[in-house]
């Protein structure tokens, strides 16, 4: 599942000698949520084709470059580019869903988080009140207004998941809008107000006209597609029939140990990991 590697440690601001760390600092470098890479494919140590001294390749002022933190004894910081021009031979941008399956899911949520703090950097260059060219604050990963104090941090958008159990069925959908045609668990964004259980009985309600009740919180995963923070629960049946809302989902339907399962979503998502949890006839379920 996709995670942030446990020998990472966090910063918000640089060490105060980043030449005592072994090897050159390591450069997340995005233009609009694509990483810059050398070659086609990261390869089995997808740390090395991060391009080398990023501020003389593409002339970086340094106010571009965020820190993220250390990681493997490597500085690691982030940056953003206007220009989708590469800065030579043997470079190339990469969508972070391309580099599932080569590079590894610990390099991935490193390179998710380098990238939520990127787009946010870039975003957030000025005030969104008055207009007025923002400032990066001191000891804390935010942004302020020197004219009207505004102060901007890093957005996350939490978002909820469930898997619905019924005996032993599960309730599996096809989301409309998904841009893959794969079965998984129903999810939806918080609205303003709601804790995160109203989220889920809501959603539930909309999208499939189910109620639920039994709510267990199973896990949850930062997915930087931007800057989600999926929060997945079980629960079980309640009452009604299905009803899809056509404009949310296209199909969803009971899946026992006796049907075939569907195509699901890949192993890094928290999504497979809910659902290889919960598959119904999996020891005995």
């Amino acid at each position: 599942m996709l995670h942030t590697p446990p020998d990472f440690t966090p910063l918000i601001d640089p060490p105060a000698s980043t030449s005592r760390h072994a090897g050159a600092p390591l450069t997340f470098i995005y233009h609009r949520g694509k990483l810059l890479l050398r070659g086609t494919e990261p390869g089995a140590a997808p740390e090395l084709a991060l391009p080398a001294d990023p501020a003389r390749l593409l002339d970086l002022p340094p106010d571009r470059l965020h820190t993220v933190g250390l990681w493997r004894g490597r500085y690691c910081q982030a940056a953003w580019v206007d220009d989708e021009a590469l800065p030579g031979d043997g470079y190339a941008w990469h969508g972070l869903r391309m580099l599932f399956g080569i590079a590894d899911d610990g390099f991935i949520g490193l390179a998710g988080r380098a990238g939520q703090i990127a787009e946010w950097a870039r975003t957030h260059r000025y005030c969104g009140v008055c207009a007025t060219p923002m400032a990066r604050a001191t000891g804390e990963r935010a942004y302020k207004c020197g004219a009207c104090g505004y102060t901007a941090y890093p957005q996350i958008c939490p978002a909820m998941m469930v898997l619905i159990r019924k005996g032993d069925q599960v309730l599996l959908a096809l989301h409309t809008n998904s841009p893959v045609r794969r079965y998984t668990a129903l999810a939806g964004f918080l609205e303003a107000g709601e804790s995160i259980e109203e989220a889920v009985h809501r959603e539930v309600y909309e999208e499939v006209g189910l109620r639920v009740h039994n709510l267990r919180y199973f896990d949850s995963q930062s997915w930087p597609f931007p800057n989600s923070l999926m929060i997945a629960f079980t629960a079980d049946y309640l009452d009604g029939d299905i009803r899809v809302d056509p404009a949310e989902i296209e199909d969803a339907r009971w899946f026992g140990p006796d049907d075939a399962w569907p195509d699901t979503p890949p192993g890094v998502s928290i999504a497979s990991a809910l659902l290889a949890a919960h598959r119904p006839g999996k020891d005995g379920r």
